[in-house]
């Protein structure tokens, strides 16, 4: 006798799609509050680009307004006519703001990342000692901070140079705080260990194996440290006018009184503009990365 052999078909267990349990209304009600939310968020920089807007009768009306009734930009010609009478030209002070953002933030990130690689992925003595310095920092403000930079600098002789405003954003501790802890949780040892084993070098494990996956920690980075640069202005470390920074020139302009409420409406949305441009470029890319580029051992 035969016996008849019957192959069992492997049985699916799951749809090719999922689909999250949750109702209409559930639904509707996330979407309204994150609408709500979203809406909230943006009130500050739609007050500020309808300030910008308002003639000067507006800007003192009362009750005040929140949206522009006559939109002009009286305050913006104002504003270049006013930096275009100073002995500095405009286009100086905003190469300065730009060349000092630019190379600040390059210099934090790749030092930031070169040190945070050393304290999460390489055991040496002092190590644990070291970090804790660098978290002991972070409570400290820039105020504090003014005398021994000052110090610092004036014996360097790098007073009244592009250095008084670079130097010090490279050694800013929030940015080795936050790079060394994302590599301590998104690059596993074992991905290390397998570049070694083919004989890769520490340095091409840094810039072809490390920093890739490490993308959202410094694409952040960037925001954080170039909205900080933009927004610095000169301090005791810089006396010479053509090497002030944007936001210091502003300053002084717009520190003219009441007539000059408008001009100090239309220079906040000139400084506030570039930051949220980054922001809005790079939120993508930092969720993209988030979700496409987790690891764990």
């Amino acid at each position: 006798m035969t016996q008849k052999i019957t192959l069992r078909q492997p049985r699916k267990t799951r749809h090719k799609h999922l689909y999250l349990n949750r109702s209409l209304g559930g639904n509707l009600a996330i979407f309204f509050f994150l609408a709500l939310a979203g809406v909230f968020m943006a009130l500050p920089l739609v007050y500020s680009i309808s300030s910008s807007l308002k003639p000067l009768d507006e800007l003192w009306m009362y009750p005040p307004r929140f949206f522009v009734q006559n939109p002009t930009a009286k305050n913006f010609r104002d504003l270049f006519d006013l930096m275009g009478d100073n002995w500095v030209p405009f286009s100086r002070y905003l190469f300065n703001t730009v060349f000092v953002s630019a190379a600040g933030t390059l210099g934090h990130v790749v030092l930031s990342s070169l040190c945070a690689y050393a304290l999460a992925k390489h055991d040496f003595p002092g190590r644990h000692f070291l970090f804790q310095m660098v978290v002991l920092s972070l409570m400290f403000s820039t105020v504090v901070t003014q005398v021994p930079n000052f110090l610092i600098m004036s014996r360097m002789g790098l007073v009244n140079s592009y250095s008084a405003y670079i130097l010090p954003a490279f050694c800013s501790s929030l940015g080795l705080y936050l790079m060394k802890q994302f590599m301590e949780t998104s690059i596993p040892n074992s991905l290390l260990e397998a570049a070694r084993i083919d004989g890769a070098g520490e340095g091409r494990i840094f810039w072809r194996v490390v920093m890739p996956l490490v993308k959202p920690a410094w694409l952040t980075l960037i925001i954080f440290s170039f909205q900080g640069l933009w927004n610095t202005s000169a301090t005791v470390l810089i006396q010479k006018e053509e090497l002030k920074t944007l936001n210091n020139a502003l300053s002084q302009i717009v520190s003219g009184g009441i007539a000059r409420t408008g001009t100090a409406a239309a220079a906040t949305v000139i400084m506030m503009a570039v930051p949220v441009v980054i922001f809005v470029v790079s939120q993508g890319s930092i969720v993209e990365t988030v979700a496409t580029s987790g690891m764990k051992d």
